[in-house]
């Protein structure tokens, strides 16, 4: 008797423990990212406060400059996403995206993820956004996104592009070249795609779309 107790205890905390630790692999990949593109600048200042005064040592504390460094990122977004909407910041956006032109290696890197994010911003032409592809292998279903069709050599046969994201981290993934008819299109937003790979299948919709139609399966 006490063997199953233990499974089922051991379960329930296993799933109660999930979602905490998804949610904080998440959180910290996003702290740590944030915060290490202004501690260079807030750690020296903080440093400087901190020996001319001693009641302000507790500012050299690790967390409390990852905290601040974040806290700075985050303005420094925020203000991006304002200056973005006025004239002045679209004007600024050129100029720096005129420079970054001029970068070797840096033009294809930046050129790429602005592209990669303007078409997820945008609804797709004839293709939906949202799809499912064989991956990886047949008998198996990835979330993927559409990001370009293209045409094969010779036949004319449309091929997608299928940006495949990894969990919970989105930013990484695989490019897949599929064929049009063998992606199955689901009616999913981008924005519920992509609750479904952070929170590993446990934000979905009710249903999703799994089997489609091959070309050779009307013989």
């Amino acid at each position: 008797m006490r063997t199953p107790n233990l499974q089922r205890l051991f379960l329930t905390g296993l799933l109660t423990l999930l979602p905490i630790w998804l949610t904080w692999v998440v959180v910290k990949f996003v702290f740590v990212l944030l915060s290490g593109i202004s501690r260079p600048l807030i750690d020296p200042g903080l440093r400087r406060l901190a020996e001319g005064n001693a009641a302000l040592a507790w500012l050299t504390d690790v967390w409390v400059q990852n905290a601040l460094a974040m806290l700075a990122t985050v303005a420094v977004i925020l203000l991006s996403g304002v200056m973005a909407r006025r004239v002045f910041g679209q004007r600024m956006l050129r100029w720096f995206e005129a420079l970054m032109k001029r970068i070797p290696f840096a033009n294809l890197i930046y050129g790429s993820a602005r592209q990669l994010l303007d078409i997820l911003q945008t609804k797709p032409d004839g293709t939906q956004r949202v799809v499912l592809v064989d991956f990886p292998h047949k008998e198996m279903k990835s979330i993927g996104f559409v990001t370009r069709v293209l045409r094969e050599n010779g036949t004319g046969r449309e091929l997608a592009a299928v940006y495949v994201p990894t969990t919970p981290n989105p930013t990484s993934g695989y490019l897949e070249i599929v064929p049009i008819e063998l992606i199955t299109p689901t009616d999913w937003t981008v924005d519920q795609a992509m609750s479904f790979i952070i929170s590993g299948g446990a934000v979905s919709p009710e249903s999703i779309p799994f089997s489609v139609s091959r070309p050779t399966d009307a013989g």
